[in-house]
C-alpha cells in the first residue's frame, strides 16, 4: 500500500576486515535493492534513498520502491504494483520527484508529490524494455528496446553471449513528457543498453553495444537526440575490453578497459561467465573522455574492481573486489588502493552485485550485499 511505513531496521558493525563502521540499513526475510550504480538512490542532500524491495509482496522478489529516511531508517512505500518493478528498470530525477519504472511491458511515471501514477509507453511489439533514464531537465525519458530473442538468461550470466549474438535490431526510444510522443531517434543491428543522459545535457545520451567485454567491438557511443547521430567514444582496438562506462559529475566518460580476454562478468565461483583462462601481461586501465568521444586521460589501474564509482572531481574511486569494497586513490603519481570494508556478497544475481555508489556530496557510500542470505543494503559514512 502506497504510504505505508515500516520501522527501522539500521544495525551498526564493526567491519571484520577494518574495523570501519558499515550501517545495515535494511534486514528481516525481503530483499532489497537500490537503484543502479549509473543512477543514485539518493535523493539530493543525501538524508533519504529510494530502493526497490520485495517486503511487501506475499512473493519473493516482487519488487516495489520504497523510500527511506537514513536519520531515522523509516521506510515508506512508493507504488504499489501487483505485478512487481523489474529490477534495474526503474530510475528517478535526482530529487526524487519522478520515478520511472517498467512494470510488465508498461512504462510508468509516479510523481512523489502528488502520488499520481501514469502510464506512459505501453509496448506492443514483441520487444524487451530496458533501463530507463531522465533527461536533467525532466523532458524526456529514454531508453534502450531490444527484440525478444528465445535465449533464456539466468544467474551468473547465463544466456549473456547467447543473447548478444542472437539480437539483430535495437532501438533507443524517447517519450516526451511534455507532449506524450514517444519516437525512435536510433535504430541499430546490435544489442543496445546502458542508456544515460548527460548530467548537464538533456540533448546528449551514451548508450552500449551490450555483450561480453571481449566480444563486443565498440562498446560506447553518443547520441545527439536532436539529430539522432552517433560517435564512438574511445575508439576501441583488437585487445580493448571496455565497460560499465558512466557519465562523471562534471559531464565526462568513466570507462573501465580490461584489457585482452576479459568478459566483464563475474559469477559465483569467483570467476568469469564467459572467458575462463587467461593469459596476458597487459596491464588494465581506467579512463575519461569527453562530450565528443575523446580520451582525456588514462590510468593503469592493476586491480580488477567489477564496477567503479567516482567521486564528484574524480580523485576517488570506489570499487568492489570479489570480497571487499576498495577505495582507489587517484590524486597522486599512481593510484593506491584502500580496503573500505569487506561485502562477502555471492555475486549470483545482478541483484547481488554490490554496485557501490557515493551520495551526491560524497560524504557516503550505498551497497548491496547478500552475505546473510537475503539481499539487503549497507552505508559507509565517510565523516563518522
Amino acid at each position: 500500500m502506497i504510504g505505508k511505513q515500516y520501522p527501522s531496521e539500521l544495525k551498526r558493525y564493526a567491519d571484520e576486515k577494518t574495523g570501519r563502521t558499515v550501517i545495515q540499513l535494511t534486514s528481516g526475510d525481503s530483499n532489497n535493492y537500490h537503484l543502479y550504480f549509473t543512477d543514485n538512490s539518493f535523493t539530493t542532500g543525501d538524508q533519504e534513498i529510494y530502493f526497490l524491495s520485495d517486503r511487501a509482496s506475499d512473493t519473493p522478489e516482487i519488487y516495489n520502491m520504497f523510500k527511506m529516511d537514513l536519520n531515522t531508517g523509516i521506510i515508506t512505500q512508493v507504488t504499489d504494483e501487483a505485478e512487481g518493478i523489474i529490477p534495474t528498470s526503474h530510475t528517478k530525477s535526482p530529487d526524487s520527484e519522478l520515478v520511472v519504472y517498467v512494470t510488465g511491458k508498461q512504462i510508468k511515471l509516479h510523481n512523489t508529490r502528488t502520488n499520481e501514477t501514469t502510464v506512459v509507453y505501453e509496448e506492443k511489439g514483441d520487444v524487451h524494455l530496458g533501463h530507463p533514464f531522465l533527461s536533467p531537465n525532466k523532458k524526456y525519458i529514454g531508453l534502450a528496446r531490444n527484440e525478444n530473442v528465445p535465449i533464456k538468461r539466468g544467474a551468473n550470466y547465463s544466456g549473456f553471449k547467447e543473447t548478444m549474438y542472437a539480437i539483430k535490431k535495437g532501438w533507443i526510444t524517447l517519450i516526451d513528457l511534455e507532449d506524450g510522443r514517444v519516437f525512435d531517434v536510433f535504430e541499430d543491428t546490435h544489442w543496445l543498453g546502458h542508456f544515460q543522459f548527460a548530467p548537464d545535457d538533456s540533448n546528449l545520451a551514451m548508450f552500449c553495444h551490450e555483450g561480453p567485454w571481449n566480444l563486443v567491438h565498440q562498446r560506447i557511443w553518443l547520441l545527439d537526440i536532436t539529430t539522432g547521430k552517433v560517435k564512438p567514444c574511445f575508439r576501441q582496438e583488437e585487445d580493448d575490453c571496455v565497460g560499465h562506462e558512466f557519465w562523471t559529475s562534471d559531464g565526462n566518460v568513466f570507462f573501465d578497459n580490461r584489457r585482452k580476454g576479459h568478459d566483464g562478468t563475474i559469477t559465483s565461483d569467483k570467476t568469469q561467465a564467459i572467458v575462463t583462462h587467461v593469459e596476458s601481461d597487459q596491464i588494465p586501465y581506467i579512463g575519461f573522455a569527453d562530450k565528443n568521444g575523446e580520451v582525456l586521460s588514462i590510468i593503469d589501474l592493476p586491480y580488477y574492481c567489477n564496477h567503479y564509482h567516482a567521486n564528484n572531481d574524480n580523485t576517488l574511486l570506489v570499487g568492489d573486489e570479489v570480497e571487499d569494497l576498495v577505495l582507489i586513490h587517484l590524486g597522486g603519481d599512481k593510484p593506491t588502493i584502500e580496503t573500505l570494508c569487506t561485502h562477502q556478497t555471492s555475486w549470483y544475481t545482478q541483484q547481488t552485485h554490490c554496485h557501490p555508489t557515493f551520495s551526491w556530496d560524497n560524504s557516503k557510500i550505498l551497497y548491496a550485499s547478500d552475505r546473510d542470505g537475503k539481499i539487503n543494503l549497507y552505508l559507509i559514512d565517510m565523516n563518522p
